[in-house]
């Protein structure tokens, strides 16, 4: 018996298929898998030419992915996986309960999101019981990369940072205001596009104006998300994704100023997800 789980960002997707021990493990990386962004056919083209894993094995599938936010995606999903694997065991769930089962297995806790995108949740250690929205990165998804890109190439755009640091990142992506302007509002996922330049916030983060952005952004992330949960004033809040990982000093600087604490941070949540998955066995 062969599982096969799969955590989808919407970046990247990490498949690992696991038996009764972690040794026994195959693993691939593909695009990232969102049904908010994609349909069925998109979803079946992306595994038909990047799943490399032997099918033949599998006899159940675990699916925790951004986008899945209704019962919708969740069988925009489910039939493209039946139709690439050809299996009646196909489970989807929402990336927040990947985080949430990886974070805190099966205790109480606060399980946050910070990559491309951001979320957070309090779990009961069986289910999410409480959820702020995150609203995606033009409405809400404070702290996350897409957010931390968006807030980065407003201000170089509008000459808020010292000419010195302007010039050091055109001169790093060799790009114009035109480029950027047409990625992000004429071409797909321009989420992605602007996660991607978080490389250059963490390579500068000694700058002034690097710092101010970055703890703000976190700051705004505690006071409109977790502050909603009341349990987040005698619980840490759990975190995982690449943005919590690289920039977690600034992170646990921004939840000590709004009175939080931070616990596990973890910078993707399949480690945790294969040992709650063995513990079923």
């Amino acid at each position: 018996m062969m599982k096969l789980i799969a955590d989808s960002g919407s970046t990247s997707t990490r498949w690992h298929l696991v038996t009764d021990s972690t040794d026994g493990s195959t693993q691939c990386l593909t695009a990232g898998i969102n049904p908010f962004f994609q349909n069925e056919s998109e979803i079946v083209d992306c595994l038909k030419n990047e799943f490399i894993l032997d099918k033949s094995k599998i006899t159940s599938i675990f699916f925790y992915g951004a986008g899945v936010a209704g019962e919708s995606q969740k069988n925009v999903l489910k039939s493209a996986l039946n139709q690439h694997f050809a299996l009646e065991k196909i489970f989807v769930e929402s990336d927040l309960m990947a985080a949430a089962q990886s974070l805190c297995g099966r205790n109480e806790g606060i399980a946050a999101i910070l990559g491309t995108g951001s979320n957070s949740c309090y779990y009961n250690g069986k289910e999410i019981v409480q959820h702020v929205s995150p609203l995606g990165y033009i409405l809400g998804d404070e702290g996350s990369g897409a957010v931390l890109g968006k807030s980065l190439m407003a201000d170089i755009l509008k000459n808020q940072f010292p000419q010195s640091l302007t010039k050091l990142f055109f001169d790093t992506y060799k790009t114009t205001k035109s480029e950027i302007l047409e990625h992000v509002y004429k071409k797909p996922f321009p989420n992605r596009y602007l996660a991607q330049f978080t490389r250059f916030m963490l390579d500068n983060c000694h700058e002034e104006e690097i710092k101010k952005l970055v703890t703000g952004s976190f700051v705004s992330f505690f006071k409109r998300n977790i502050q909603q949960y009341p349990q987040s004033h005698r619980l840490p809040v759990n975190f995982t994704g690449s943005v919590a990982w690289y920039f977690s000093a600034f992170l646990k600087d921004a939840a000590a100023s709004t009175g939080f604490r931070v616990g596990k941070v973890t910078k993707n949540p399949m480690d945790g997800l294969l040992a709650y998955h063995m513990e079923e066995d």
